[in-house]
């Protein structure tokens, strides 16, 4: 699945919201008793001013408390409104992989000023990410441009992708074999609860994307009386937990890279690719042959173009600028294409957040090792979703041979917990509708709030109101939407955007520089 929490507060601080007994499985599954040692903060670096930085300490193997350590890089934004003190909510991008650790100043804005006062805003890296020591890297230039087509068209050139793959598995067990044994979610959430130790707080509120709603909810199933408010926006399926959530994913994206080249047939007159979608999605692919001939300027071959893409099936406020990238690129000019991968697909020279998905989704759950299902399976899914399956392949082909093998320990279960929120666009590609469906009956006393047909991932805090309402009253005083049956509220989704009339932009907007669990 292609690629975001905490603050210190005195001990025992009264906070609405009862706290709620664990069940003797979820107990079962807790850490043995370990309490970190206390933080020492100090000013971030590269962070707004007020924006403190520290490290906990947290055992590596959590069947062995008191043995080795590892730490955990946590940030936070202490709250000023002491007067309606909500103690400290935890915040996680998504991934696995995504720093977290700016997401105190994010959410602030996100938040607005005066709800957000009233937290320790708590950001933070899980195991292996960023900041968080050790930080996994394996091939710092495994995504060095131009790659190897995706798609192959010999077995010798799948082959070649298997043994590449296979390799990456080995780099990764060869430095750092003990820690991979020990980088599933379980882990993560277990660590969080060790965040709320040394914050020294009760319970802990926690806004979670994309990935990070796995994450929340694997927390909430082995601490619920922790759990004070839960929001999770664009939900994993935990039924489809890893393999079938990715071929999920091929067709989710397929659906979106058809709407974004409908979109662009809507504005021919601006782009010139055609008034017929297939126009537009044969001169796609017409580009990407070409690439594969000569990459543009060297760097963006058919596998770049494809990275790029794939932005737009997260966002479509991105569509402006990838249309007329390639708009310009079919028309003799590669520099916009150039530019648009430099900000969307450039992965090259830093695989960490590539090495901790893999560590995480390798080892969280089985996967085939036999590669001639991969093979049946994938050949299978290009037939009617082409866009994204082998690139997703290929991100995902190193669990095929990864040196810890998956297991299911863990099943999803929310019964235990007070109240939830959810949030899930009908179309969103990343985490695709069913997840929502899936993980609010796990909840059963969540409320699900759907966007119709937005097709965006990662809900509130952009600006509709209907979600960031629903969002702010729960996280202000726990008012939920009343409980309908199927999902709880509808809303409205964001329309599509409009290219500009002369000149197209060349970088993101603000908005853009936010996407949940990308990859």
């Amino acid at each position: 699945m292609k690629k975001i929490l905490i603050a210190l507060a005195t001990a025992g601080v009264g906070l609405s919201g009862a706290l709620v007994a664990a069940p003797a499985t979820a107990s079962a599954q807790q850490a043995p008793d370990y309490t970190p040692p206390a933080p020492q903060w100090a000013q971030c670096a590269g962070l707004p001013a007020g924006i403190e930085c520290a490290s906990v300490e947290v055992p590596l193997d959590y069947g062995r408390p008191w043995g080795k350590k590892i730490k955990i890089a946590v940030s936070r934004k202490k709250a000023t409104d002491t007067a309606h003190y909500q103690g400290a909510i935890l915040f996680n991008p998504g991934g696995p992989g995504g720093s977290g650790l700016a997401y105190p100043a994010v959410m602030q804005t996100r938040l607005g000023a005066p709800l957000a006062a009233q937290y320790d805003l708590i950001g933070f890296d899980p195991r292996g990410v960023g900041s968080s020591e050790p930080a996994l890297s394996c091939d710092p230039h495994f995504f060095d441009p131009v790659r190897p087509d995706y798609i192959s068209s010999t077995w010798a050139e799948e082959a070649a992708w298997v043994k590449k793959m296979q390799g990456y598995s080995k780099a990764c067990d060869a430095t750092y074999g003990d820690l991979l044994k020990h980088m599933t979610t379980v882990d993560a959430a277990k660590d969080m609860d060790q965040i709320r130790k040394a914050l020294g707080q009760q319970q802990i509120s926690y806004v979670g994307y994309s990935y990070g709603t796995y994450l929340g909810a694997t927390y909430a199933t082995l601490f619920p009386g922790k759990v004070r408010r839960l929001v999770l926006d664009s939900i994993v399926n935990p039924e489809r937990v890893w393999y079938d959530a990715n071929l999920d994913q091929n067709h989710a994206f397929e659906d979106r890279a058809k709407a974004f080249f409908a979109w662009i047939a809507q504005y021919d007159g601006t782009y010139h690719l055609g008034t017929n979608p297939a126009d537009v999605e044969k001169a796609y692919y017409a580009s990407r042959a070409k690439l594969k001939a000569t990459p543009a300027g060297g760097r963006v071959g058919p596998d770049e173009l494809d990275d790029t893409y794939l932005a737009g099936g997260y966002l479509k406020s991105r569509w402006p600028l990838l249309a007329n990238a390639l708009a310009k690129y079919v028309a003799g000019d590669d520099s916009a294409l150039q530019s648009a991968y430099a900000t969307y697909g450039d992965n090259s020279g830093d695989d960490n957040g590539f090495a901790v998905y893999s560590a995480v989704e390798c080892s969280d759950a089985r996967w085939p090792r036999d590669w001639g299902t991969w093979h049946r399976d994938w050949w299978q899914s290009y037939r009617t979703a082409p866009f994204l399956t082998w690139g997703n392949a290929w991100y995902n082909a190193q669990c095929q041979s990864w040196p810890v093998r998956g297991h299911d320990d863990l099943r999803v279960n929310g019964k235990w917990i007070k109240d939830a929120l959810f949030f899930q666009d009908t179309k969103d590609a990343a985490t695709p509708y069913q997840g929502g469906v899936e993980m609010h009956k796990r909840f059963p006393t969540s409320r699900l709030v759907v966007m119709d047909g937005g097709g965006n991932h990662g809900l509130t805090g952009r600006g509709n109101a209907c979600v960031d309402d629903i969002w702010k009253a729960y996280l202000t005083d726990g008012t939920l939407p009343a409980s309908l049956p199927g999902p709880d509220v509808h809303c409205a989704p964001f329309p599509d955007p409009v290219p500009p009339a002369a000149t197209l932009r060349s970088a993101p907007t603000a908005d853009d520089d936010w996407v949940p669990g990308e990859r």
